[in-house]
């Protein structure tokens, strides 16, 4: 039986051995200030409303250089308050796209657009940044038509705490295999709580693997890294970012060959 979006979050806290993020909505990372949506309708029950570890897990990677990303056509898919893309807009030697998408709900895409407009001052020259309604499962043509070239499709492909979502596993699939661009350099990232049940992971990388897709888990080596990311995290000391990193799985995927 898949979790209610109440157990998900108790799980989260529960598991990170702390207290809900301080509830003043707004993140401040780096350069960038970002607001989680309204806790109301679709956020709430889509989890838009909240930042979990595997957003920050990721951002620290990708202000580390370790997502590489330069030149390259990027979409995160159910974004929240789209903290990993946004970042990578800002590197000095950015992606030449960022789209930022999730659920087609006024109360999300409100929120989310306010996030894109807001940091826009931000964004390193040469990236575009756009801000899109999509529901896994359906036809991204519009998507795809923002990649333009002979070839349409996104060299970077980011999933930050979908997999808890079980009942969506296949769509949310599908819309991976219509997105990722077909090349051997394409990459999809992907984190999770480790909140999100083994087998739920599991069974993503089941389907996905059956679908021409190879993932790997990423296990860090010998000891557990602390944070090193560099940048300010407003409300967030260094224990407190090792131990949601801590929390935290990692997969890197790629076309089968």
């Amino acid at each position: 039986m898949s979790e209610s979006y109440e157990d998900i979050f108790n799980d989260a806290l529960s598991f990170i051995g702390e207290s809900k993020v301080p509830d003043d909505s707004e993140i401040s990372y780096g350069p960038l200030r970002l607001i989680v949506a309204p806790k109301e309708g679709k956020a709430n029950t889509l989890l838009a409303d909240h930042l979990f570890s595997p957003s920050l897990f990721l951002a620290e990677l990708i202000e580390r250089r370790l997502i590489p990303v330069q030149g390259r056509r990027v979409v995160e898919l159910g974004a929240g308050c789209a903290l990993p893309s946004l970042l990578m807009s800002t590197l000095a030697q950015p992606p030449s796209l960022v789209v930022v998408t999730d659920y087609p709900d006024d109360v999300i895409m409100k929120n989310l657009t306010e996030n894109v407009n807001r940091n826009r001052p931000h964004v390193s020259y040469g990236c575009i940044t756009s801000c899109q309604g999509y529901e896994w499962g359906t036809e991204a043509d519009s998507l795809l038509s923002l990649t333009g070239g002979e070839m349409m499709g996104y060299d970077v492909v980011i999933l930050s705490d979908l997999l808890h979502f079980h009942s969506s596993h296949n769509v949310l699939i599908a819309s991976l295999k219509s997105l990722l661009q077909k090349t051997a350099e394409s990459r999809v990232y992907i984190a999770a709580g480790r909140y999100t049940s083994p087998s739920v992971c599991d069974n993503f990388m089941k389907i996905a693997n059956s679908e021409g897709l190879c993932i790997e888990e990423q296990v860090p080596g010998g000891q557990e890294e602390p944070w090193l990311g560099t940048m300010e995290v407003e409300n967030f000391d260094k224990q407190a970012l090792s131990l949601r990193k801590a929390a935290c799985r990692f997969w890197i995927g790629r076309w089968a060959t």
